[in-house]
């Protein structure tokens, strides 16, 4: 069939600064153009590069846009000759999508009520968030950056900017800084009981784009994937991206309760998990349960995701084994990151693959964002290679040991009838639980208000918790804030 040109497509008109985004923009204009007969059959549409280009805009967006076109039947791509609108319109071409437009080549309506038919995003439903992210008292996630050793950090960021080689200039590898990527396989080696060579190190922007990737790689559309309940938001949105079908799995004092998922989660194709120090509820797994989980996962051929994001910071005695330091099936995945141990603006962490996966990370790496930024990975190996690291873990070790017991003696002292801590034994934060019957998320908003950051426990499950609390962080809080700040929490419940 005749394709006709690119050239004759009619003006998109976007609106930037919309509450509705870019690709449902576009993609609510190509519906229309198509089914108004603006765009006819077999026309040819400008490739995701050059209408990224003409419009100004990211690429993603309009990467975005096309697949769920072509996923609806609106476009079709034919090897040679690019994108084309689709022979015959879809059955349900006249039903609109996202609600009424103005017309084809018209602006987008901002229907206050839009609604998407199957795009992934629909399926997120991240809670509202009610919890403050300033840098304020009990914040999540927060290190105690006032103790960092910016003096060592700069000198070397001085070192290896001053005079920089044309290598350290150009592209790297996808797979991340080669002597940086040998200091973490011993180091990890050395502190985790990870079972790992260099080569099977991947070096990322953080724990989160390790998720991501590891969702990419290792699930297809409508898998089904144990997650921790409760557990980390994060997780569940990457996977959800990824089109999986999430199975949540119960936690208690042993971790993951392995038996339950397996009763009710058979044929899952990969595990979330934190065993090493559970998120949000800090309880270490069992090595029961970790000799169970992976033997069944050998068995069953899955995958399981293990994100080590704080384990440095064991405060109730030695750092616990990486699970991956016992498989000997080669089905864990290694996700770890800096950002908790140095400063999280420094967007550097690292995964371990299994060697059979190396190649289909790396190309899922490489078509992601290419590569981190080679200065601040060989900063990061001199710092890991001169000691300065091993000290820092060591100092601030003994800083949030006493922090974790001023904020626990601060609760004890103040509010022993209105709180139970649980899960103080490890990492930078605590839950706390509130009485039942009294809301986390109503106590989050007043906290937020007045300038605390407390982050209610239910947003991390999938169902309505029996117990609402709080999760507190310490990390990035000193005695005097923490004493403060739970006068204040006692004031608000």
């Amino acid at each position: 069939m005749k394709r006709i040109s690119a050239s004759f497509l009619p003006p998109i008109a976007l609106d930037l600064s919309g509450e509705l985004p870019i690709y449902r923009q576009l993609y609510e204009w190509f519906r229309g153009a198509i089914t108004s007969g603006q765009l006819r059959p077999g026309q040819r549409v400008p490739s995701t590069r050059s209408l990224a280009a003409e419009l100004k805009v990211s690429r993603i967006p309009v990467s975005s846009a096309y697949e769920q076109l072509r996923a609806e039947g609106y476009l079709e791509t034919f090897v040679g000759a690019g994108t084309c609108v689709v022979r015959s319109i879809p059955t349900d071409a006249l039903q609109p999508a996202f609600g009424k437009m103005r017309g084809a080549a018209g602006r987008v309506s901002k229907s206050k009520t839009p609604r998407l038919v199957s795009h992934r995003v629909d399926l997120i439903r991240v809670p509202a968030q009610t919890w403050s992210n300033k840098l304020v008292p009990f914040r999540m996630n927060l290190p105690a950056l006032e103790h960092f050793p910016t003096g060592v950090w700069s000198k070397l960021v001085n070192r290896h900017s001053r005079r920089p080689t044309r290598q350290s200039m150009a592209y790297g590898d996808a797979m991340g800084y080669m002597p940086l990527r040998e200091a973490i396989a011993e180091y990890l080696g050395a502190v985790r009981a990870v079972r790992c060579k260099p080569s099977q190190i991947l070096v990322t922007t953080g724990s989160q784009q390790g998720l991501q990737l590891s969702a990419q790689v290792l699930l297809d559309a409508g898998g089904r994937v144990w997650i921790e309940e409760p557990g980390y938001p994060g997780a569940r949105q990457a996977l959800i991206m990824a089109g999986a079908q999430l199975v949540p799995v119960p936690v208690d004092n042993e971790g993951l309760n392995v038996a339950r998922g397996i009763r009710g989660g058979g044929g899952a194709r990969a595990i979330y998990i934190t065993p090493s120090h559970q998120y949000p509820l800090g309880v270490t797994m069992s090595a029961t349960r970790r000799i169970m989980l992976l033997n069944w996962a050998a068995r069953s051929g899955a995958w399981i995701i293990e994100d080590d994001y704080d384990s440095e910071y064991r405060l109730g005695g030695r750092p616990v084994p990486s699970l991956q330091g016992l498989d000997t099936g080669e089905r864990v995945i290694y996700i770890g990151t800096f950002s908790k141990v140095m400063f999280p603006a420094l967007r550097l962490g690292y995964m371990v693959v299994p060697e059979d996966l190396v190649d289909a990370f790396c190309i899922a790496r490489d078509a992601t964002d290419q590569f981190s930024a080679t200065l601040y990975q060989a900063v990061m190996t001199d710092f890991i290679r001169e000691g300065h690291f091993a000290r820092h873990i060591r100092r601030m070790r003994m800083l949030y040991m006493a922090r974790r017991t001023a904020l626990v003696e601060a609760i004890q002292d103040q509010m022993s009838d209105l709180l139970e801590v649980i899960g103080a034994e490890a990492g930078m934060h605590l839950v706390a639980l509130l009485p039942r019957g009294v809301s986390d998320v109503a106590v989050a908003k007043k906290a937020a208000a007045i300038g605390i950051s407390a982050m209610p426990l239910s947003s991390c499950y999938l169902k309505s918790p029996a117990r609402g609390g709080l999760i507190l962080g310490y990390g990035g809080t000193d005695s005097r804030q923490i004493n403060a700040g739970i006068r204040t929490l006692k004031t608000l419940i």
